[in-house]
């Protein structure tokens, strides 16, 4: 019996939601099929890597990406001046609601990455992802009035991804290896709530295992770099605590297809996975806020061309 590639069942997934997905009216306005609750599972043993193969997905990108979130950063500067474009969409929305200009996208990219105070003013994006992930916000009391207790938020925060670390070399039996994105009291701030909102580690055997709980997945753009830049977290936190990468398990709740992909999908779905990509790390950081993009490689990848379509903000 010949082994099913590990991208069927995410084709698999997507032919489900375009044939039987229930239509929705969503937040953007564009429209989606979509089904509540789906699973995937990858292997990480030998260097494997979950990159699809049906479509070129640009994995240097969404490694930056990860390495953006691991700062604590959340203004797109840092991004742009690396030609990282994906984050550019709701700030640049903001700017032309706000302001009444029709800049062009290109316009306001260079802008952010020319003028400091100009990023500093409209290329944030309030308390996203590896704000919460390295700095989730403590308060404490700042004095009383009358009855009242007023409280002053801490200059430093909780460091989810420091207290991971340690909690897998010093406790792995531990069930609760979590860094968490969803902070209730910040989503208001946050240009777009965390949809890769959960992360989970299990160490079994001297391996980690890594599950993603994802609230809302856009499967025909989003997904190929959630599935990628989890595995490398994954890979990354492996090589930290000396353990071998064991498997990464993906879970969806409003997993969804827009509309307006039909081109993306259907061309998509015409074509067979083929090849099994490995992501080598070529060295060991002093912690895991010390990887470069330099640090990471990918052998015996050979996708299929690059399928466009339009990101609904």
């Amino acid at each position: 019996m010949v082994e099913q590639h590990y991208e069927q069942q995410y084709l698999d997934l997507m032919r489900r939601i375009w044939t039987d997905g229930v239509v929705q009216h969503d937040r953007t306005g564009v429209g989606t099929k979509a089904l509540f609750g789906a699973q995937m599972r990858f292997s990480l043993a030998d260097d494997a890597i979950p990159l699809l193969t049906t479509k070129r997905v640009f994995w240097k990108t969404a490694a930056r990406e990860m390495l953006w979130f691991l700062t604590g950063e959340t203004n797109i500067r840092p991004l742009l001046v690396n030609k990282v474009r994906i984050w550019t969409d709701w700030p640049l929305a903001h700017y032309r609601t706000q302001t009444g200009d029709t800049i062009s996208q290109d316009d306001f990219e260079a802008r952010i990455v020319e003028d400091e105070s100009f990023a500093r003013a409209w290329g944030d994006l309030g308390p996203v992802y590896g704000k919460q992930w390295v700095d989730w916000p403590l308060y404490e009391p700042a004095g009383k009035d009358g009855e009242d207790a007023l409280y002053r938020r801490r200059a430093k925060g909780i460091d989810q991804v420091s207290a991971l670390v340690e909690s897998l070399q010093k406790n792995p039996a531990s069930r609760r290896h979590i860094i968490e994105g969803w902070n209730v009291a910040e989503l208001s701030e946050m240009a777009l709530p965390p949809c890769h909102k959960t992360y989970q580690f299990q160490v079994a055997d001297g391996k980690l295992n890594g599950l993603l709980f994802q609230r809302s997945c856009d499967l025909g753009l989003g997904f190929a770099f959630n599935v990628f830049s989890a595995s490398l977290l994954i890979r990354m936190l492996a090589q930290q605590t000396n353990l071998m990468p064991g498997e990464f398990i993906w879970q969806g709740g409003d997993v969804h297809l827009y509309t307006n992909h039909a081109e993306l999908v259907e061309e998509q779905l015409s074509r067979t996975p083929s090849g099994a990509p490995r992501l080598h790390i070529l060295r060991k950081p002093d912690s895991i806020f010390g990887y470069c993009l330099e640090d990471f490689e990918v052998q015996d990848y050979a996708p299929q061309t690059h399928i466009a379509a339009p990101v609904a903000v």
